[in-house]
This record gives C-alpha cells, sequence and structure tokens, in this order.
C-alpha cells in the first residue's frame, strides 16, 4: 500500500475498502441462511462471539484498567452494537439485503449531514429521501414492520458512530471496539442459548453464522487495519458508499431478491448522496487543518488518531 504513485495507492486503498464492504454483506447474504432455524437474534449472537473471539487476542485490552468515564461509552457503544445488527439482521429476514442495507445506510449519511448545516446538505438529503421512496414505494402491502427494522438499524448505526467518537478518545487503538463487541456478545449469547434450546437448530445453520461472522466482521476489520491509516477520509467514505450497491447486487444474485428497476434508481440516489457529501465536505476539512496548522507553526506534524478512523469499524 505504500508503493506507486499517489494515484495508484487511491485506487488500490478503494479497492481494499470495497472489498471490505464487499465481504460484510456477503456476510449478511450467509448469515441469512440459517434466520429460518436460528431466527436474526441467534445469528447475530454467534456473530458477535466470533468477532469478539477475533477482536480480543488482536487488541489484548487492559480493561482492569478502564475508568468510569471510558465504562459508560462502551456499554452505550455495545448497546448500538448489538441493537444495529440485530435491527438489520431481522429487517433482512423481512425486506431483503439492498433494501435494508441501503435504509441502515441513512444513519452514517445523517451523521454527516447533521454535522455540516449547509445548504448544499439539504440537496444531499433530498436526494437520498427521494432515493428511499423509489426503493420502498410505501403503499397498504409495504412492510411496515420490515421497514421500521431497518429505520432502527440506521438510529443504532448513527449512535455508534457518535458514541465511537467519545470511546475513541477515551480509549487508545481499537480496545474500544473489542471490549464494545465482546459486551454485545454477551448481552446476545444468553438469548440465542436459549433459541437454540428451544428450536434445536441443525449444524449447518451454526456453520452459516459463524461465517458471517468471518466475512462480516473479521475480514473486514483486518482489511480496514491495512488501510485505514494509508488512505483519506475520502477515499474510505467512497468505499463506504459501494455497501448499498453490494448488498443489493448479492442480494439479486445469491438470494434471488430480484428488485425493480425504479428500486435501483433509488438505491443509486443514496450512493449519490453519500458521495456528494463526501466531496463538498472534504474542503471543508481541509481548510480547517490547514487552519489549526497555522496555529499549532511547527511544533507538530502528526495526525490524530480520529481524524480518519472514528466510526469506521462495525
Amino acid at each position: 500500500m505504500t508503493s506507486g504513485t499517489p494515484g495508484t495507492r487511491t485506487l488500490r486503498g478503494f479497492a481494499v475498502i470495497s472489498t471490505s464492504a464487499l465481504s460484510t454483506q456477503s456476510g449478511a447474504a450467509v448469515g441469512s441462511l440459517a434466520f429460518s432455524t436460528m431466527t436474526p437474534v441467534g445469528v447475530v449472537a454467534v456473530r458477535q462471539l466470533v468477532a469478539a473471539l477475533v477482536l480480543l487476542p488482536m487488541t489484548r485490552p487492559r480493561v482492569w484498567q478502564f475508568t468510569r468515564s471510558q465504562w459508560w461509552p462502551l456499554a452505550l457503544l455495545a448497546f448500538f452494537f448489538a441493537g444495529m445488527n440485530t435491527a438489520l439482521y431481522a429487517a433482512v429476514e423481512r425486506v431483503g439485503l439492498g433494501t435494508a442495507v441501503t435504509i441502515e445506510f441513512l444513519g452514517p449519511l445523517a451523521v454527516a449531514l447533521t454535522s455540516g448545516r449547509r445548504p448544499r446538505d439539504a440537496v444531499c438529503a433530498a436526494l437520498a429521501l427521494c432515493g428511499v421512496v423509489l426503493l420502498t414505494r410505501p403503499g397498504p402491502t409495504s412492510d411496515l414492520l420490515g421497514l421500521s427494522f431497518a429505520v432502527l438499524a440506521a438510529v443504532c448505526w448513527a449512535g455508534y458512530i457518535v458514541t465511537n467518537r467519545v470511546v475513541g478518545q477515551r480509549l487508545p487503538g481499537v480496545q474500544g471496539t473489542a471490549v464494545a463487541t465482546t459486551l454485545s456478545a454477551c448481552v446476545t449469547v444468553p438469548v440465542a442459548a436459549l433459541i437454540v434450546w428451544q428450536a434445536q437448530p441443525p449444524a449447518q445453520a451454526f456453520f452459516f453464522a459463524a461465517v458471517a461472522g468471518i466475512l462480516a466482521t473479521a475480514v473486514p476489520y483486518s482489511l480496514d487495519l491495512i488501510v485505514l491509516r494509508r488512505i483519506s477520509p475520502v477515499v474510505f467514505g467512497l468505499g463506504m458508499s459501494m455497501h448499498p450497491f453490494f448488498a443489493a447486487l448479492i442480494g439479486l444474485v445469491a438470494l434471488s431478491e430480484d428488485l425493480p428497476l425504479i428500486a435501483w434508481v433509488g438505491i443509486g440516489l443514496v450512493i449519490l448522496s453519500n458521495v456528494l457529501t463526501i466531496i463538498s465536505d472534504q474542503p471543508h476539512h481541509t481548510h480547517r487543518r490547514r487552519a489549526r496548522g497555522r496555529g499549532r507553526g511547527r511544533r507538530s506534524t502528526s495526525r490524530g488518531p480520529g481524524d480518519s478512523t472514528e466510526g469506521k469499524t462495525r
């Protein structure tokens, strides 16, 4: 990632982030194959457990040194983590992968738009809203419960991003993500154990759920660690914009979720809204960084840990 021209490195970074998005949505698709016997809650529990088993050895957080001011945002982050994935999988079961992920994507988009509060952000918000209307085409036959689950997942993702900023300021590295994942697993696993005891799902259901944990958490986490410190927030954000597209594509190919053309147009508008938000926001952040640099003079040239990584590991 460090060799080659800046343009080549940018393309490589975008490719890796896009691969991360593809892996995440592939994991969700595989996990959905176990919904009929394990329910979305059971799949989320196994996914979180697998993620915790991967993240804890990698980060080795020193939890005995955590203070009260560090624990409360971690608990809140764990709540949003569990709620985000459970609501998303519940939505996937009812309205399909592409629709659920696109609506969930409104969460981080809303955080970006409310952070800017510029006139052009209203245009981006209108584009996203039009996209959702075209995608869902609300009417008497709409699955309102499934759409509500997707909206809840969006709210939880937004809460996750905001809370993760606080955790990132109070804990070094990515210890917070590992601990929050473990806490969310501790909450969901007992519920899943009750479901397993009653439903007695086949072994293949556990396999699907475990693969979902690897593809949707372990692989994206590892890929993000490779590139997050080597690419700009713009490149990362553009790569993240591929989530709705990959979700709809994988839903079509692997799950036979055939969306009409107007729904694809809606997904495209949501993606376009995010791209415009990222591109228009970059000059603003560049100006702020230069202003801070002039204020500090030559005292420091290092980048802060939150400059390009906050809220980016789900």
